[in-house]
């Protein structure tokens, strides 16, 4: 990690970026803990799926959004909307389905959602927010903006054939988009070897088939993140061009908190080597202790304060209203929230 944080993107950081790196890091982390007890606790409806291991993808990855740069994902979303700036309350109220969360409570755990902060959500449909952050990027250059749009999926969601749809339509039109895939080597309980061909350079390799650049990334480190998606934006920034990226992950946890079979479809010494060797925070973590950046104290400051502020969060959640019945039509559709401004003809279905 050493060599990497010696790179041009990274060598300028100051020891506030990167304990602030840490502290995002932690954060989700925590939250996720948290998270997972009131899952366990029977508050929470519906599906749970932690970023426990990921978390230096969204870290790294928000660190270089810019003014125009996006971000969109699938169900496992929590650690990028933390990492853009959502609020840990807003998060955990609404996996509680609380009127004080992201989406109103209407969305749960696979539907965060932060205009404000250019995040475009979690999407629960395997595949479906590929053509979404696709059509993102179209609009940046429609409006002659300088910006990007992160599309993140899992490796199972290489197979489906928007996907694919998507990706030839950004390297036909040239557009701003980074599709990245977090490969934690399962789709659902499937590995990838079971699940998808590949050739042998991987999954990004199939980029070779739509002209669009391409690159393997280590995401245990956060510095080799930021590399490569410094240089996908800058080619987004600079050239209005697509890029393919495959960033090596992994999960603790199962597909979902749900996920029954776990612990079946991978061994115990996987997973062990997994945390003992490659998690990304504990990496993180020896390489600030070892270039004296960071004291064990003040790590323990940090990961004490995440701590209160999920447990706070959760107070929060549990303490908020449930959304009235009457909201249920809110937010449907957006002209009828808004009859002021409609534009189109017909008939809505709601509000009528």
């Amino acid at each position: 990690m050493a060599k990497e944080a010696k790179l041009p993107i990274n060598k300028g950081l100051s020891k506030e970026d990167q304990l602030a790196f840490y502290r995002d890091m932690v954060r989700i982390r925590r939250f996720e803990e948290r998270s997972l007890r009131v899952y366990q606790q029977g508050k929470i409806g519906g599906f749970l799926h932690l970023y426990i291991g990921q978390e230096s993808i969204a870290v790294g990855c928000a660190s270089l959004m810019g003014e125009h740069d996006h971000m969109i994902t699938a169900y496992r979303n929590h650690g990028h909307g933390l990492a853009v700036g959502m609020g840990m309350n807003e998060c955990m109220a609404e996996l509680l389905g609380k009127a004080t969360g992201c989406s109103k409570g209407k969305g749960g755990s696979m539907h965060y959602f932060a205009p404000d902060k250019n995040y475009w959500g979690g999407h629960g449909i395997v595949g479906g927010q590929v053509p979404l952050g696709t059509g993102i990027a179209y609009a940046l250059k429609y409006k002659g903006l300088t910006g990007s749009c992160m599309t993140f999926m899992g490796d199972g969601a290489i197979n489906q054939g928007a996907v694919h749809e998507a990706y030839n339509l950004a390297a036909l039109w040239d557009l701003p988009a980074i599709f990245i895939i977090e490969n934690n080597g399962y789709s659902m309980g499937t590995s990838q070897e079971r699940s998808s061909s590949h050739p042998e350079h991987g999954l990004a390799a199939r980029a070779e088939g739509y002209n669009m650049a391409w690159e393997h990334v280590n995401g245990e480190s956060i510095f080799a993140i930021r590399d490569g998606v410094g240089r996908a934006i800058e080619r987004a920034h600079k050239e209005s061009k697509p890029t393919l990226l495959e960033i090596h992950t992994y999960r603790y946890q199962g597909h979902s908190v749900a996920d029954a079979n776990a612990k079946k479809y991978r061994t115990k010494e996987e997973i062990d080597d997994y945390r003992k060797n490659h998690d990304p925070l504990n990496v993180y973590r020896l390489y600030l202790l070892d270039q004296k950046i960071m004291s064990e104290d003040e790590m323990k400051e940090i990961d004490n304060a995440a701590k209160k502020e999920a447990e706070d969060a959760a107070k929060f959640a549990d303490e908020s209203d449930f959304p009235s019945v009457e909201s249920i039509t809110e937010d449907v559709y957006w002209e009828a929230d808004n009859p002021d401004q409609r534009a189109s003809q017909g008939r809505l279905f709601f509000n009528d």
